[in-house]
């Protein structure tokens, strides 16, 4: 029986975890058949171990896929449990970001972190169109509202620019990003976690202000992805619906809120 989680389907090591690439990958691939009856989980040093037929399971470096709340585990089994007679790796969003988490994020906790900080000098919601009127009605009454929480709550105050003119945020701005972004990860052992799921939410919308709000509980996932999405939206009313494009959006969908579902159960 195989007992690490599918080295073939799902991303190893540094590799990442773009649900648009790896939806590429799978199309490339024979899916393998399901190698096991059930999964479940035991408790562990660490908080709670997969187990499939028994049997530890490992991921692609051989960690042990550990996760530290019982909730999530239970929302991971149930995953490898709702697999068919084969192994869908684009219905199992939750393996792979916690994969990610476990074999990369855990030895690049630095650069991961700075990488959110980088999205915050250069957020989505800071960049506006200048044109057409509607599309600047709908950046400004998705946007404005979350910016005000930003600057309000945390003393984040980010200047507006126009079209794709770089614009230099203030340095006390960004420190007081960083200080809350340091409050959304914690010190406690959810805090690789967290850290992987704020990092999964920043990437796939352009937006550290948007995981931030995810992070913090001021928004919940249907509403930041309605946020990220507005200039798509657009572009789809104004040239019609392209059905590639919309399959591409649904995959980040689903790993947002798999990222989403990790930063509900692992509290700081």
């Amino acid at each position: 029986m195989r007992e690490d989680l599918t080295r073939d389907l799902l991303p190893g090591p540094g590799e990442g975890i773009d649900p648009v690439e790896m939806a590429r990958r799978d199309q490339r691939k024979t899916l393998p058949k399901r190698f096991y009856k059930e999964a479940g989980f035991e408790p562990v040093e660490q908080g709670f171990g997969l187990v499939l037929d028994g049997r530890p399971a490992l991921t692609p470096a051989r960690n042990r896929l550990v996760v530290p709340t019982q909730s999530l585990m239970q929302a991971l089994v149930a995953e490898w449990n709702d697999q068919a007679e084969t192994i869908d790796p684009a219905t199992m969003p939750l393996t792979r970001i916690l994969n990610s988490a476990l074999d990369g994020v855990a030895r690049e906790l630095g650069p991961v972190r700075d990488e959110i900080l980088k999205y915050a000098g250069t957020d989505l919601l800071v960049y506006r169109a200048g044109d057409p009127q509607q599309l600047v009605e709908d950046q400004a009454k998705a946007w404005d509202p979350i910016l005000a929480w930003a600057q309000s709550e945390h003393a984040i105050h980010l200047t507006l620019a126009e079209g794709v003119m770089h614009v230099q945020q203030a340095a006390a701005a960004l420190t007081a990003f960083e200080r809350a972004l340091d409050g959304a990860i914690g010190q406690s052992p959810t805090a690789l976690l967290r850290l992987s799921g704020l990092h999964v939410v920043t990437t796939l919308t352009g937006s550290a202000l948007l995981a931030l709000a995810l992070g913090t509980g001021h928004l919940e996932p249907a509403a930041v992805w309605q946020a990220a999405q507005v200039d798509e939206d657009f572009q789809m009313r104004a040239w019609g619906v392209d059905m590639q494009a919309m399959q591409r959006l649904k995959r980040r969908q689903i790993e947002l809120e798999a990222a989403a579902l990790i930063l509900a159960h692992c509290p700081v």
